[in-house]
């Protein structure tokens, strides 16, 4: 049987590391890459890694701690592909093929689209063609207006006429070999998942679904994958304010008897 994975989310902001809240509310968390290093030590099984800068500056020099200054997201990149010791996708900003091939070359294992496939579906298509569907995971990002739920565009600013399950069912024809759903009214909540939204698209496709937002305990993980058909379980915030984070999250949803892969160093940790 499948295992389930459990997916550090980590958001980029001109070069730093943020907490969000609704796609909104920004809180500065420190160096992206200090963050790979410890996710990996701990054993993530995979990392989503997005940039949500909404202009071209990127300046992640400190000198007092050592920091390096990187004044490109394809140089900070370069440096968390060499810290990660699990697959990566990267998201954000992709507008082109060239810019995902650009992502790829520099160490990403799949890229995470968005806007442009809003945009413009047919590069769904192109894109699966080019590069395979296993590398392509398509970002849906739903809010909830009035008595319905809504596919936003452009980082949660623009709503667009898809209701998430007509979106999903789309882009898995189109070629996309995962999506990544995200609740925006969820996003740094800290009240759970949007089960209804998980459960009705994770059965709408067959391709794996991704949940996130608004984890706030360990037992959020829990919920989801014995209430949805995901295959996976993500979160940003949680995981960056304990020590082992992610240990500790795979041990809760061991002792919960849930099909999760528990690395050598969960081993350990268990036996403690």
């Amino acid at each position: 049987m499948k295992k389930a994975r459990v997916i550090p989310v980590l958001l980029l902001r001109n070069g730093w590391l943020v907490q969000t809240r609704q796609f909104r509310r920004y809180q500065h968390l420190g160096n992206p890459v200090t963050a790979v290093e410890r996710l990996s030590e701990w054993a993530a099984d995979e990392l989503i890694y997005l940039d949500i800068t909404q202009d071209d500056g990127y300046d992640t020099g400190r000198s007092d701690l050592g920091h390096p200054n990187r004044q490109s997201f394809f140089e900070i990149i370069d440096d968390v592909s060499r810290a990660a010791l699990m697959p990566i996708t990267v998201g954000g900003r992709i507008r082109s093929l060239r810019d995902i091939e650009n992502r790829l070359a520099r160490g990403a294992d799949k890229v995470c689209i968005n806007t442009k496939a809003l945009a413009e579906p047919v590069f769904i298509e192109q894109a699966a063609k080019e590069f395979g569907t296993q590398c392509l995971v398509l970002s849906i990002d739903v809010k909830v207006t009035g008595a319905q739920r809504c596919v936003m565009a452009e980082g949660g600013t623009r709503a667009t006429e898809w209701e998430p399950e007509q979106w999903a069912c789309e882009v898995e024809r189109l070629g996309a070999g995962e999506i990544f759903l995200n609740a925006i009214d969820r996003d740094g909540m800290k009240t759970g998942y949007d089960l209804d939204l998980l459960a009705t698209v994770s059965t709408a496709v067959t391709i794996p679904v991704i949940a996130c937002g608004g984890v706030g305990d360990w037992a959020h993980f829990a919920e989801a994958l014995e209430r949805t058909r995901v295959d996976a379980v993500a979160a940003a915030n949680i995981f960056h304010y304990s020590d082992q984070s992610v240990v500790l999250a795979k041990r809760y949803l061991c002792e919960r008897g849930l099909n999760i892969r528990p690395p050598d160093v969960l081993t350990g940790f268990l036996a403690a």
